[in-house]
């Protein structure tokens, strides 16, 4: 395996975990709650919700890396 499958298979499995990730949060305060309606505009993240957040964001920083390699790879060749 070359280097650039190698960062095309991070990309895909890093894209695909990130959505599942983005999918199983917890939908946040709604609109109307910081238009003065009922409910809390600023929350804390705690337990699932917080280590979610953390994936997503882990996941995340895996995928812009991985693209960014793979696009300036060919450059140092």
């Amino acid at each position: 395996m070359d280097i650039n499958s190698i960062l095309q298979t991070i990309t895909v499995v890093s894209s695909v975990l990130m959505i599942i990730t983005i999918l199983l949060q917890q939908r946040g305060a709604s609109l109307g709650a910081g238009f003065g309606s009922s409910g809390e505009l600023y929350t804390t993240r705690r337990g699932l919700d917080k280590n979610l957040f953390e994936a997503t964001v882990i996941l995340a920083v895996v995928f812009v890396l991985s693209i960014l390699v793979g696009l300036l790879l060919p450059a140092f060749k």
